[in-house]
């Protein structure tokens, strides 16, 4: 292999993604951050009731399968709830990282994750290589 065409090779092996790439992905990310951030509010107002208009907090004549139903979907909306605040960070995380330019590079292995896998896990630090490994 020739000089000129190893410079060729290291050119094309990008370390960061652009200016412009990293806008896009800005973007797509606050898309989600905002649809992620209404979700959570939907989730949370389920375990407290915020938005309820009905007598289920104030009537004494439950039956007993209606409070072990309402119960469980409780406790599953507040396991939702708080996976969705993981969501939320972490994607609050990929903007910081957009902000200094390392969005994008594997945590592992250093080499950029490819777009396609950002675009649809934008809050991704692991390559696909890197994630396998430690599965």
């Amino acid at each position: 292999m020739t000089t000129k065409g190893k410079n060729n090779d290291e050119a094309r092996e990008k370390v960061r993604y652009s200016d412009e790439e990293l806008q896009m992905f800005k973007e797509l990310i606050l898309q989600k951050l905002e649809q992620a951030k209404q979700e959570y509010q939907q989730l949370k107002s389920a375990v407290t009731h915020s938005s309820s208009n009905d007598t289920e907090d104030t009537s004494p004549t439950f039956k007993v399968l209606e409070e072990g139903a309402s119960a469980l979907s409780k406790e599953e909306a507040g396991q939702l709830a708080q996976r969705q605040y993981k969501f939320i960070q972490s994607l609050e995380a990929a903007l910081i990282r957009i902000e200094n330019k390392s969005y994008g590079i594997c945590r592992e292995t250093g080499k950029l994750i490819p777009k396609e896998r950002l675009l649809l896990v934008p809050h991704a630090t692991l390559s696909v290589e890197a994630k396998n490994k430690r599965d």
